[in-house]
């Protein structure tokens, strides 16, 4: 309860924080904060076109799913991507990658999930997965309309309903492996902050932890990794990325600079030129699937 009450206090203070920037808002919404020295990792480019769809390759499909939702007490909604000729007779370790503070289950959808992942299964760079997007705002209307700032709490709230009544719904639907070394979670600005929150506080549920972009909803380091030798013998990749003019930075690289210090194993990539936006965060994505489950 402690540490849902720190993350609750976070994500208020951030939109605080957002709405005392004057004319600082932009996509993140959050303002500028200071940047901690740390030693990024290298960054390589992507590929030309790897976001683009290429004639002649499988194509995986996109699904949109309904759950009962037992904390939030409502049927929700997620999207799913299967992988090109799933097949029920195969068991699939599960992505879930979650959105930013204005999105919803369909705001991945802008960063061409289907098409990164379709061209990486056929450069054979990925192990295949499923991808589960769900609305991460845990709240009765979890529309991103109005102030979405006040729904801050609600992107708190969604640990019980991710791990209550979505990860069990998926693994009942799908055939899914159903342990720690099947699981990785990762997300966009807000959700990059679930992913660090939820993925480090529940290890024995995600091996794989991403978080691009990062937003200030996200734990300090010492809520984040209590335990450092824990990390380190449960953690099997934290790895995060954000653009080097996002000022949102602060969120990443003070978790990096405390992982460098205590010896936790922690990628943290400097976008060249980047900002708060989808070229961040598809480069995120297809970095990150090509390191997990394997």
């Amino acid at each position: 309860m402690k540490r849902i009450l720190l993350t609750i206090a976070a994500l208020v203070c951030g939109a605080v924080a957002a709405s005392a920037q004057p004319g600082g808002m932009g996509m993140g919404g959050f303002g500028q904060m200071p940047q901690v020295n740390v030693k990024f990792d290298p960054y390589v480019a992507a590929p030309a076109g790897y976001d683009a769809e290429r004639p002649g390759i499988g194509r995986g499909t996109l699904e949109t799913v309904e759950y009962k939702s037992e904390s939030v007490g409502t049927i929700r909604k997620a999207t799913v991507y299967l992988p090109p000729k799933y097949d029920a007779s195969k068991k699939y370790p599960v992505l879930y990658l979650l959105h930013g503070i204005g999105g919803d289950e369909r705001e991945w959808l802008q960063g061409v999930p289907n098409v990164i992942m379709d061209n990486l299964y056929a450069d054979g760079k990925a192990a295949e997965m499923i991808i589960v997007m769900p609305n991460g705002r845990a709240q009765e209307n979890d529309r991103a309309e109005g102030n979405v700032y006040a729904s801050s709490p609600a992107f708190a709230a969604f640990e019980f309903d991710l791990l209550g009544s979505l990860i069990p719904f998926i693994e009942g639907k799908y055939s899914v492996y159903t342990d720690r070394m099947h699981r990785a979670i990762a997300g966009l600005s807000m959700g990059g902050g679930q992913s660090l929150n939820f993925g480090l506080a529940h290890m024995d549920v995600f091996a794989f932890v991403g978080g691009f972009s990062s937003a200030p909803n996200t734990n300090t380091p010492e809520v984040l990794i209590p335990d450092v030798e824990k990390t380190k013998a449960e953690n099997k990749l934290l790895w995060m990325v954000c653009g080097s003019k996002d000022g949102l930075m602060y969120n990443s690289s003070r978790l990096k600079a405390f992982c460098d210090e205590h010896g936790v194993p922690c990628t943290l990539i400097e976008f060249p030129d980047g900002e708060h936006n989808f070229v961040v965060w598809k480069y995120g994505l297809y970095n990150f699937a090509q390191l997990i489950f394997k």
